[in-house]
Protein backbone atom coordinates (compact mmCIF):
# COMPACT_ATOMS: atom_id res chain seq x y z
CA UNK A 1 0.00 0.00 0.00
CA UNK A 2 1.32 3.44 -0.95
CA UNK A 3 1.20 6.18 1.68
CA UNK A 4 1.59 9.94 1.85
CA UNK A 5 3.33 11.86 4.63
CA UNK A 6 0.29 12.19 6.87
CA UNK A 7 -0.74 8.55 6.61
CA UNK A 8 2.88 7.54 7.24
CA UNK A 9 2.95 9.59 10.43
CA UNK A 10 -0.43 8.16 11.48
CA UNK A 11 0.90 4.64 10.95
CA UNK A 12 4.00 5.31 13.05
CA UNK A 13 1.88 6.73 15.86
CA UNK A 14 0.02 3.42 16.15
CA UNK A 15 3.16 1.48 17.09
CA UNK A 16 5.75 1.69 19.83
CA UNK A 17 8.81 -0.51 19.29
CA UNK A 18 10.72 0.22 16.09
CA UNK A 19 13.67 -1.37 14.32
CA UNK A 20 15.02 0.94 11.60
CA UNK A 21 17.20 -0.70 8.96
CA UNK A 22 19.81 1.06 6.82
CA UNK A 23 21.46 -0.29 3.71
CA UNK A 24 24.81 -2.04 3.78
CA UNK A 25 27.90 0.08 3.04
CA UNK A 26 25.99 2.92 4.75
CA UNK A 27 26.12 6.52 3.58
CA UNK A 28 24.96 9.82 4.99
CA UNK A 29 21.43 9.59 3.65
CA UNK A 30 20.49 6.16 4.97
CA UNK A 31 22.11 6.87 8.35
CA UNK A 32 20.85 10.43 8.65
CA UNK A 33 17.32 9.35 7.78
CA UNK A 34 17.42 6.44 10.24
CA UNK A 35 18.84 8.29 13.23
CA UNK A 36 16.66 11.37 12.68
CA UNK A 37 13.58 9.18 12.63
CA UNK A 38 14.76 7.18 15.66
CA UNK A 39 15.33 10.37 17.64
CA UNK A 40 11.91 11.73 16.66
CA UNK A 41 10.14 8.52 17.66
CA UNK A 42 11.94 8.54 21.00
CA UNK A 43 10.71 12.10 21.60
CA UNK A 44 7.20 10.67 21.30
CA UNK A 45 8.00 8.16 24.04
CA UNK A 46 8.50 5.23 21.70
CA UNK A 47 11.44 2.85 21.52
CA UNK A 48 13.59 2.89 18.38
CA UNK A 49 16.94 1.45 17.37
CA UNK A 50 18.98 1.64 14.16
CA UNK A 51 20.81 -1.36 12.74
CA UNK A 52 23.13 -1.85 9.77
CA UNK A 53 24.69 -5.04 8.45
CA UNK A 54 28.06 -3.28 8.05
CA UNK A 55 30.17 -1.33 10.49
CA UNK A 56 29.17 2.34 10.58
CA UNK A 57 32.16 4.67 10.00
CA UNK A 58 33.28 6.77 12.95
CA UNK A 59 32.60 9.98 11.00
CA UNK A 60 28.88 9.45 11.67
CA UNK A 61 29.22 8.98 15.44
CA UNK A 62 27.61 12.36 16.17
CA UNK A 63 24.29 10.96 14.95
CA UNK A 64 23.86 8.64 17.93
CA UNK A 65 25.68 10.75 20.52
CA UNK A 66 23.66 10.85 23.73
CA UNK A 67 21.22 8.13 22.66
CA UNK A 68 20.86 5.45 25.32
CA UNK A 69 20.91 1.76 24.44
CA UNK A 70 17.42 0.28 24.29
CA UNK A 71 16.70 -3.41 24.43
CA UNK A 72 13.28 -4.61 23.32
CA UNK A 73 11.51 -6.90 20.87
CA UNK A 74 10.72 -4.87 17.71
CA UNK A 75 7.11 -4.91 16.61
CA UNK A 76 7.52 -2.67 13.55
CA UNK A 77 10.39 -2.71 11.04
CA UNK A 78 11.24 0.24 8.82
CA UNK A 79 13.66 0.39 5.90
CA UNK A 80 15.08 3.78 4.91
CA UNK A 81 16.86 4.57 1.64
CA UNK A 82 16.92 0.89 0.60
CA UNK A 83 15.92 0.34 -3.03
CA UNK A 84 16.33 -3.44 -3.10
CA UNK A 85 16.53 -6.23 -0.51
CA UNK A 86 20.05 -7.13 -1.67
CA UNK A 87 21.19 -3.76 -0.30
CA UNK A 88 20.33 -4.91 3.21
CA UNK A 89 23.44 -7.08 3.16
CA UNK A 90 23.48 -10.85 2.99
CA UNK A 91 22.67 -11.58 6.64
CA UNK A 92 20.04 -8.87 6.98
CA UNK A 93 18.42 -9.83 3.70
CA UNK A 94 17.94 -13.37 4.98
CA UNK A 95 16.60 -12.12 8.31
CA UNK A 96 14.38 -9.19 7.31
CA UNK A 97 13.53 -9.12 3.58
CA UNK A 98 10.04 -10.55 4.15
CA UNK A 99 9.40 -8.78 7.46
CA UNK A 100 9.60 -5.08 6.54
CA UNK A 101 6.50 -3.14 7.49
CA UNK A 102 7.33 0.29 6.06
CA UNK A 103 9.64 1.22 3.19
CA UNK A 104 10.70 4.90 2.94
CA UNK A 105 12.85 5.74 -0.06
CA UNK A 106 13.60 8.27 -2.80
CA UNK A 107 14.60 5.81 -5.53
CA UNK A 108 11.90 5.61 -8.19
CA UNK A 109 13.27 2.18 -9.13
CA UNK A 110 12.60 0.81 -5.63
CA UNK A 111 11.94 -2.96 -5.61
CA UNK A 112 11.89 -3.60 -1.87
CA UNK A 113 9.04 -5.73 -0.53
CA UNK A 114 7.08 -4.17 2.35
CA UNK A 115 3.56 -3.83 3.74
CA UNK A 116 3.55 -0.06 3.21
CA UNK A 117 5.56 2.21 0.92
CA UNK A 118 6.39 5.89 0.88
CA UNK A 119 8.37 6.41 -2.32
CA UNK A 120 9.16 9.85 -3.74
CA UNK A 121 11.49 9.63 -6.71
CA UNK A 122 11.90 13.38 -7.12
CA UNK A 123 13.21 13.92 -3.59
CA UNK A 124 16.92 14.70 -3.55
CA UNK A 125 17.40 12.44 -0.53
CA UNK A 126 15.38 10.15 1.69
CA UNK A 127 16.31 12.55 4.48
CA UNK A 128 14.14 15.20 2.80
CA UNK A 129 11.20 12.84 3.14
CA UNK A 130 12.02 12.05 6.77
CA UNK A 131 12.04 15.79 7.50
CA UNK A 132 8.40 16.07 6.41
CA UNK A 133 7.43 12.88 8.27
CA UNK A 134 8.87 14.34 11.48
CA UNK A 135 6.90 17.55 10.96
CA UNK A 136 3.73 15.47 10.49
CA UNK A 137 4.55 13.65 13.74
CA UNK A 138 4.48 17.02 15.48
CA UNK A 139 8.04 16.69 16.75
CA UNK A 140 10.21 19.78 16.96
CA UNK A 141 13.39 19.47 14.91
CA UNK A 142 16.09 19.92 17.55
CA UNK A 143 19.80 20.41 16.70
CA UNK A 144 20.55 16.67 16.89
CA UNK A 145 17.74 15.75 14.50
CA UNK A 146 18.71 18.69 12.27
CA UNK A 147 22.31 17.43 12.09
CA UNK A 148 21.14 13.99 10.96
CA UNK A 149 18.80 15.27 8.27
CA UNK A 150 21.26 17.88 7.04
CA UNK A 151 23.91 15.19 6.65
CA UNK A 152 21.57 13.08 4.54
CA UNK A 153 20.56 15.96 2.31
CA UNK A 154 24.05 17.40 1.92
CA UNK A 155 25.83 14.11 1.17
CA UNK A 156 23.23 12.90 -1.32
CA UNK A 157 23.38 16.17 -3.26
CA UNK A 158 27.16 16.43 -3.27
CA UNK A 159 27.01 19.46 -0.97
CA UNK A 160 24.13 20.85 -3.06
CA UNK A 161 26.06 20.58 -6.35
CA UNK A 162 24.31 17.63 -8.03
CA UNK A 163 21.43 17.98 -10.46
CA UNK A 164 19.00 16.39 -7.98
CA UNK A 165 19.25 19.55 -5.84
CA UNK A 166 16.00 21.52 -5.95
CA UNK A 167 14.66 24.75 -4.52
CA UNK A 168 12.90 22.59 -1.90
CA UNK A 169 16.27 21.09 -0.97
CA UNK A 170 17.70 24.52 -0.22
CA UNK A 171 14.59 25.52 1.75
CA UNK A 172 14.87 22.39 3.89
CA UNK A 173 18.58 23.02 4.43
CA UNK A 174 17.86 26.59 5.51
CA UNK A 175 15.22 25.39 7.97
CA UNK A 176 17.66 22.83 9.37
CA UNK A 177 20.36 25.46 9.87
CA UNK A 178 17.82 27.64 11.66
CA UNK A 179 17.00 24.64 13.86
CA UNK A 180 20.64 24.35 14.86
CA UNK A 181 22.27 22.04 12.31
CA UNK A 182 26.04 22.42 12.36
CA UNK A 183 26.23 22.77 8.59
CA UNK A 184 29.80 24.04 8.40
CA UNK A 185 31.27 21.20 10.45
CA UNK A 186 29.19 18.55 8.67
CA UNK A 187 30.24 19.76 5.23
CA UNK A 188 33.85 19.99 6.37
CA UNK A 189 33.79 16.38 7.62
CA UNK A 190 32.27 14.91 4.49
CA UNK A 191 33.62 17.14 1.72
CA UNK A 192 36.87 18.72 2.90
CA UNK A 193 38.44 16.02 5.07
CA UNK A 194 40.15 12.83 3.91
CA UNK A 195 41.65 10.17 6.14
CA UNK A 196 45.21 9.27 5.30
CA UNK A 197 44.20 5.75 4.29
CA UNK A 198 41.46 7.06 1.99
CA UNK A 199 43.92 9.47 0.36
CA UNK A 200 46.24 6.53 -0.28
CA UNK A 201 43.40 4.49 -1.77
CA UNK A 202 42.34 7.39 -3.99
CA UNK A 203 45.88 7.74 -5.34
CA UNK A 204 46.07 4.04 -6.19
CA UNK A 205 42.70 4.07 -7.91
CA UNK A 206 43.43 7.24 -9.92
CA UNK A 207 46.77 5.85 -11.07
CA UNK A 208 44.95 2.96 -12.71
CA UNK A 209 42.04 4.86 -14.25
CA UNK A 210 41.22 3.79 -17.81
CA UNK A 211 39.54 5.78 -20.58
CA UNK A 212 37.29 4.21 -23.22
CA UNK A 213 34.97 5.15 -26.08
CA UNK A 214 36.93 8.18 -27.26
CA UNK A 215 37.34 9.25 -23.63
CA UNK A 216 33.59 9.52 -23.07
CA UNK A 217 33.82 6.76 -20.47
CA UNK A 218 36.18 6.78 -17.49
CA UNK A 219 36.57 3.59 -15.46
CA UNK A 220 38.24 3.35 -12.09
CA UNK A 221 38.85 0.06 -10.30
CA UNK A 222 39.32 -0.44 -6.56
CA UNK A 223 40.75 -3.89 -5.88
CA UNK A 224 41.11 -5.87 -2.68
CA UNK A 225 44.87 -5.45 -3.06
CA UNK A 226 44.39 -1.66 -3.04
CA UNK A 227 42.40 -1.87 0.19
CA UNK A 228 45.20 -3.93 1.71
CA UNK A 229 48.00 -1.65 0.51
CA UNK A 230 46.28 1.59 1.57
CA UNK A 231 44.76 0.32 4.81
CA UNK A 232 41.36 1.66 3.76
CA UNK A 233 38.11 -0.27 3.97
CA UNK A 234 35.15 -0.50 1.62
CA UNK A 235 33.11 1.73 3.93
CA UNK A 236 35.64 4.54 3.42
CA UNK A 237 35.58 4.42 -0.37
CA UNK A 238 32.09 5.76 -1.11
CA UNK A 239 33.18 9.25 -2.15
CA UNK A 240 35.66 7.84 -4.66
CA UNK A 241 32.78 7.11 -7.06
CA UNK A 242 32.42 10.79 -7.94
CA UNK A 243 35.94 11.16 -9.34
CA UNK A 244 35.68 9.60 -12.84
CA UNK A 245 32.74 11.81 -13.83
CA UNK A 246 34.69 14.96 -12.99
CA UNK A 247 37.07 14.58 -15.94
CA UNK A 248 36.43 17.00 -18.80
CA UNK A 249 34.55 15.39 -21.68
CA UNK A 250 33.47 12.31 -19.73
CA UNK A 251 29.80 11.37 -20.19
CA UNK A 252 29.86 8.41 -17.80
CA UNK A 253 32.17 7.44 -14.97
CA UNK A 254 32.14 3.91 -13.56
CA UNK A 255 33.86 2.82 -10.36
CA UNK A 256 34.25 -0.93 -9.87
CA UNK A 257 34.91 -1.95 -6.27
CA UNK A 258 36.05 -5.52 -5.85
CA UNK A 259 34.35 -7.56 -3.15
CA UNK A 260 36.10 -10.18 -1.06
CA UNK A 261 34.45 -12.81 -3.25
CA UNK A 262 36.08 -11.43 -6.39
CA UNK A 263 32.98 -9.81 -7.88
CA UNK A 264 32.40 -6.07 -8.34
CA UNK A 265 30.05 -3.41 -7.02
CA UNK A 266 29.69 -0.79 -9.74
CA UNK A 267 28.87 2.86 -9.06
CA UNK A 268 27.85 4.73 -12.21
CA UNK A 269 27.81 8.53 -12.44
CA UNK A 270 26.78 10.37 -15.62
CA UNK A 271 26.79 13.81 -17.19
CA UNK A 272 24.52 15.48 -19.73
CA UNK A 273 21.62 13.48 -21.17
CA UNK A 274 23.03 10.05 -20.23
CA UNK A 275 20.68 8.37 -17.75
CA UNK A 276 22.55 6.33 -15.14
CA UNK A 277 19.41 4.57 -13.87
CA UNK A 278 18.49 3.36 -17.35
CA UNK A 279 22.00 1.99 -17.85
CA UNK A 280 22.03 0.32 -14.44
CA UNK A 281 18.69 -1.33 -15.19
CA UNK A 282 20.36 -3.24 -18.02
CA UNK A 283 22.41 -4.97 -15.32
CA UNK A 284 19.41 -5.44 -12.98
CA UNK A 285 20.52 -2.44 -10.93
CA UNK A 286 18.89 0.90 -10.27
CA UNK A 287 19.23 4.38 -8.87
CA UNK A 288 18.81 7.91 -10.14
CA UNK A 289 19.24 9.73 -13.44
CA UNK A 290 22.80 10.77 -12.63
CA UNK A 291 23.84 8.18 -10.04
CA UNK A 292 23.09 4.47 -10.02
CA UNK A 293 24.59 1.14 -9.10
CA UNK A 294 24.68 -2.54 -9.96
CA UNK A 295 26.85 -5.64 -9.57
CA UNK A 296 29.05 -7.54 -12.01
CA UNK A 297 30.66 -10.93 -11.67
CA UNK A 298 34.44 -11.17 -11.80
CA UNK A 299 37.13 -11.57 -12.81
CA UNK A 300 37.93 -7.96 -13.67
CA UNK A 301 38.40 -8.33 -17.43
CA UNK A 302 35.12 -10.23 -17.64
CA UNK A 303 33.34 -7.46 -15.72
CA UNK A 304 34.88 -4.76 -17.93
CA UNK A 305 33.87 -6.62 -21.07
CA UNK A 306 30.23 -6.76 -19.97
CA UNK A 307 30.30 -3.10 -18.98
CA UNK A 308 31.77 -1.95 -22.29
CA UNK A 309 29.37 -4.00 -24.41
CA UNK A 310 26.41 -2.17 -22.93
CA UNK A 311 27.87 1.32 -22.55
CA UNK A 312 29.38 1.37 -26.04
CA UNK A 313 25.84 1.22 -27.44
CA UNK A 314 24.69 4.11 -25.28
CA UNK A 315 27.70 6.44 -25.46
Amino acid sequence: MNLDYKSTADLLCKHDNFLILTHSHPDGDTLGSAFALARALRVLGKKAIVECSDRIPDSYAFMWEGMDIQEFEPEFILAVDIADSVLLGEDFEAAYSDKINLNIDHHASNKLKADYHLIEGDSAATAEMVYFIILELGVDVDPQIADCIFTGVSTDTGCFRYSNTTARTHKIAAALIEAGANSHEINQIFFETKTKVYAALERLALDGMRMYLDERLAVMVVTQEMYKESGATDSESDRISALPRQIEGVKAGATLRETKGGNFKVSLRTNGPVNAADLAAKFDGGGHAKAAGFRLEGPLENALDKLLKVLSKEL
